[in-house]
Order: structure tokens, then sequence, then C-alpha cells
């Protein structure tokens, strides 16, 4: 895990892996990537769950909602209830926006979950590497180092 100093203590404090290059590509709505995902379904049924996901899940469509719900709101107002302004809050507006706000904040904490996997899968893997002892550098150098200083202890007796 990459780590930087902290210079009030002692430790390293660990520090998430860089993920801001990913983010384009989880906000992005392309034509290859919807017929990517599309082909990877497997019925209709699957196709369209895939097809509103990628739609919906964008903040194209936050503004879209938004605009959709903010229509409504001069005929709530003038209804000069406070029922059926909490009534277009509850139903409209919180419900339209937050769908697509939450669903472009999910792709995007599972893009950053995904490079903090694949970077740790990379250091578990550099590491067990390295504990090999049957691969060149790491542990193999640090027994070749004790091995030859058995011999020359074992020389000198």
């Amino acid at each position: 895990m990459t780590t930087t100093a902290d210079p009030s203590s002692d430790q390293a404090a660990p520090r998430p892996p860089d993920t801001r290059h990913h983010m384009t590509g989880a906000l992005a709505l392309t034509p290859s990537s919807i017929r990517r995902e599309l082909q990877a379904a497997d019925n209709f049924n699957a196709k369209v769950a895939v097809l509103l996901t990628k739609v919906v899940g964008t903040m194209w469509a936050f503004w879209v909602f938004n605009g959709i719900a903010l229509i409504s709101l001069p005929s709530a107002i003038h209804q000069h209830s406070l029922t059926v302004l909490i009534n277009w809050v509850s139903s409209n507006w919180i419900q339209l926006i937050l769908l697509p706000a939450l669903m472009v904040g999910q792709n995007l904490q599972n893009v950053a979950a995904d490079a903090r996997a694949d970077k740790m899968f990379n250091d578990t893997e550099l590491i067990v590497d390295r504990l090999d002892t049957r691969t060149q550098g790491g542990i193999t150098d640090i027994l070749s180092a004790i091995t030859a200083l058995r011999t020359d202890l074992s020389a000198k007796s």
C-alpha cells in the first residue's frame, strides 16, 4: 500500500490509490459502452435493466429529472397549501433527484473500490513473489546471504 510520511508521528499514514483517471469512464455514457454491456445481457429483461441503469445513472439524467420536477413547482406553490408543497418535495423532487444522484455516487464508489482491489491484488502478488524462494531477489537473496554467512562461519571454526 502506498504511504505518505506524517511529520508528527513515526508511522506512515495509508493513502488510498488515485482513482481520478477512472472517474470519466464511470460517468461517461457512450454508445460503445452501452452496446458492450447490452451484448453481455442474456435476455430481453436483462437488456432493458442494463439500458435503464446506464441511462438513469448519469448526471444528465439528474439534471433532466431536476428540470421535470421544477416544472410543477409553481403549481404547487400557487396552491397555498403546506401539504401540497411537502407532497411535491417528497414525491416529485426528492424521488426524481435522488435516484440518478445515488446511482452516480454508487458508480463512482464502485470504480474507486475496483481500483483499490486491483492495487491490493498487485501489492499482494508482489509480496508473494518476493517471499517465493524460487524467485530471484527478495527472500532468495536473504537466504543466499545467510547460507554464505554459515559457510564463512563454518570455515573459520
